[in-house]
């Protein structure tokens, strides 16, 4: 019977870029084509509705109903002129994926004929029903109506022949479906704290924008070789696979030159990237073999989810045009470096300003000084709701591992910034450290400036000189959880900061002096979840215990901080999400954590029981029938002196498939039980507590096994043959 890895490898082998021709012109002459953005409005809106869908974009008002028609005629004749037959309101349900329900503009009319039609009704809200999309319980199949509203402030845009029009997700008695809604909403609560808070410096500020620069982390395998791996097809990993004696400890691919067929893939990405409006700015290779990343300029905060959400689909897509499929798992394969999705927040005023960047004058600086100290108090109080933000099944994998932050949540400022807040702290004066000098004294290389902070790439929570950058969030996941979270806890704390300043100054104290006053408190408040050194050695955890600071690896356990009653009251007093809510998001949360877990519990059972331990019996027995032809050939000293490795490896794999077969039964007896528990929370601590200690067991065996068995029988791709793709 032909060996499917083999094939594999060999198809593989044999493959030839795609070459990819791009559009003629300047991308600049094709940026956004694809996108109902503000040049596409100018030209088909009317200038009052123009004015009034600016006007919601930039200023938060509602849309105008009586203009919707308008904005819809003119929207679908630009859709029309590119193509699209079909429009969709495009969701983003809690699934962590997106969706979708395709409907034609065709609208029959009398005489067999027919019309494009698209009014302002079906613009603004449709209902799509959407009933089997998790909901935690708000909604019973019996009454599953659910409506999608547009959101004006991200672009529409074009998929093929379809119209997206982004939305948000809600039930028939209004609760959240979706992450879009909550996220608008810490948007607007940020936005009202920041606004506040700049008119202690500066009256004008009318507006803050929340920015976000999204690093996206990614591994790429051949088409074939992926079509090999029952594993890494239905969970995102492989659950086997015994490390490749190269791997990435030469360093030897990270920034490296692209390979060819990947510089092919990304050429592709990018193309159809900006004909969307997604700015992607940079690609490079990663530290892992076949592991690649890419990163656009920053955007408001809602569109740089939704686009990187259409990044995630146009990876996948492109993908299948050049024979490779996008792994987007946290830790597809053990041993190598897993993916992340760092997260570069910040805000702006409509002044200019970015209320992270160090000041170039006593005003500036105190405004810094003191947002930095808000931002790093509401780490410190809400620490472990923001771990509960990036925890999933995947990053559990990735998260410890000596390459990502543990789940130990800490902010790292630089030396510089630690300098000053300790001075703040101790003396109760703002005076700015001094800043370093570069001594690089090569001939003909020009001065090196630097920033006011070295990086941390250990830290989960680096600030980088003008941002804060979240490390720690996993590469398959939202951006829209950890920035409903992050967003939340900024403006609460904020809007405490700006009461207990105005509350000073009305009771006479001077302005700067108030804000200092209360920056100095918020220092000495957060000061325990700063660190500065490395968060990937075991000191930390013994320090991070002495601090007080959370470390939750479980993933079950890391999402009970979603209802605690101080994560409860913070959504419920900023209007956010009611208790309910919350309570549907950590069932749902549970629910798929169990799920994942339970389809690789599933997929390990399958893979050895039908394809590894068969495939090592039949080694076994070619071993035995050997070492009997050997043993009628040869007299009895010589078959002893030259037989004894062989007999060996007849045992070791003996021992190895009993082990297989054991513990793969009683992993199996676990799971049953697993599955008679009622409650979410109970039955995912089972599978997280009972279940999942097996994986690593059943691995090391078949591993094992994968190192004893001859090659050309072994039926999964190798991890040598995944990761050095040609």
């Amino acid at each position: 019977m032909e060996n499917l890895r083999l094939r594999a490898v060999e198809t593989t082998f044999c493959r030839k870029p795609v070459k990819i021709t791009p559009p003629s012109g300047k991308v600049s002459e094709y940026y956004g084509s694809l996108t109902f953005n503000k040049s596409a409005m100018r030209e088909f809106l009317p200038v009052d509705a123009y004015d009034n869908i600016i006007n919601v974009i930039e200023s938060n008002e509602k849309i105008n109903r009586g203009m919707a028609d308008q904005i819809a005629a003119s929207m679908k004749a630009w859709a029309l002129s590119k193509g699209a037959t079909h429009y969709t309101h495009w969701f983003h349900p809690l699934t962590g994926a997106t969706a979708e329900k395709h409907d034609s503009f065709i609208h029959p009319i009398e005489d067999g004929r027919a019309i494009e039609r698209f009014n302002g009704s079906e613009l603004i809200q449709q209902e799509p029903d959407a009933s089997s999309l998790p909901s935690g319980g708000i909604r019973n199949t019996f009454e599953a109506r659910g409506y999608t509203a547009w959101d004006p402030s991200s672009p529409a845009f074009i998929i093929d022949d379809t119209l997206c029009i982004p939305t948000v997700f809600v039930s028939y008695t209004g609760e959240a479906l979706d992450y879009k809604t909550p996220m608008l909403k810490t948007v607007d609560a940020l936005n009202k704290a920041c606004v506040d808070f700049c008119h202690f410096f500066d009256r004008n500020v009318k507006n803050t924008t929340v920015t976000l620069g999204v690093e996206q982390e990614f591994f790429l395998v051949d088409a074939a070789l992926y079509a090999a791996r029952p594993d890494i097809m239905l969970t995102g990993r492989s659950v086997f696979g015994h490390a490749s004696a190269k791997d990435q400890q030469l360093s030897d691919h990270y920034f490296g030159t692209i390979p060819e067929r990947v510089r092919e893939y990304m050429k592709d990405l990018e193309i159809e990237s900006y004909k969307l409006g997604i700015p992607i700015k940079t690609r490079h290779n990663e530290v892992a073999p076949n592991q690649f990343e890419c990163a656009p300029v920053f955007e408001e905060v809602n569109v740089a989810v939704d686009h990187n959400q259409l990044l995630m689909h146009l990876m996948q897509k492109i993908g299948d045009r050049h024979n490779l499929k996008v792994i987007l798992h946290e830790k597809p394969f053990k041993g190598v470096n897993g993916s992340g999705k760092h997260n570069n927040w910040s805000v702006m005023t409509d002044r200019g300003d970015n209320l992270l960047s160090p000041g170039k004058n006593a005003k500036s600086n105190l405004r810094f000084t003191a947002f930095l100290s808000v931002v790093l108090n509401a780490i410190n109080k809400n620490a472990d709701l923001l771990r509960a933000s990036i925890a999933s099944a995947g990053n559990e994998h990735r998260l410890g591992a000596h390459e990502a932050p543990p789940a130990i949540i800490s902010a790292f400022i630089g030396e510089q910034l630690t300098a000053t807040l300790d001075i703040i702290e101790k003396t109760g004066t703002l005076k700015k450290a001094s800043k370093s000098d570069n001594n690089i004294l090569v001939p003909k290389i020009p001065e090196i400036l630097l920033d006011n902070t070295d990086r941390n790439r250990t830290s989960p929570f680096a600030f980088t000189g003008n941002k804060f950058e979240f490390r720690a969030v996993g590469s398959s996941a939202t951006c829209a959880k950890p920035m409903i979270v992050l967003n939340l806890m900024v403006a609460d704390e904020l809007a405490r900061f700006n009461k207990e300043v105005k509350a000073l100054i009305k009771k006479g104290e001077k302005k700067d002096k108030a804000i200092f006053k209360m920056v100095q408190k918020y220092v000495k408040e957060s000061k325990r979840i700063r660190f500065e050194g490395n968060n990937y050695g075991d000191d930390w955890l013994a320090e991070a215990e002495k601090r007080g600071l959370s470390n939750v690896a479980c993933v079950p356990r890391s999402f009970q901080a979603m209802v605690s009653k101080e994560s409860k009251d913070l959504f419920v007093r900023n209007g956010i999400l009611s208790e309910k809510e919350m309570d549907a998001r950590y069932s749902i949360n549970l629910e798929n954590y169990t799920k994942k877990i339970q389809i690789e519990s599933r997929v390990m059972g399958d893979l050895s029981t039908n394809h590894i331990i068969p495939i090592a019996i039949r080694y076994q027995n070619t071993l035995i029938e050997n070492a009997i032809g050997l043993k009628q050939v040869l007299d009895e000293k010589t078959y002893n002196s030259i037989s004894r490795n062989q007999v060996r490896t007849i045992k070791d794999i003996s021992e190895h498939i009993s082990e297989i077969k054991k513990n793969v039964e009683l992993m199996l007896s676990e799971r049953k039980i697993a599955n008679r528990l009622e409650g979410d929370e109970e039955k995912a601590l089972a599978y997280s507590d009972k279940v999942m200690p097996y994986f690593p067991i059943i691995r090391r065996h078949v591993d094992k096994l994968e190192l004893l068995v001859d090659d050309k029988l072994w039926p999964l791709p190798k991890y040598r043959e995944l990761l050095f793709m040609k």
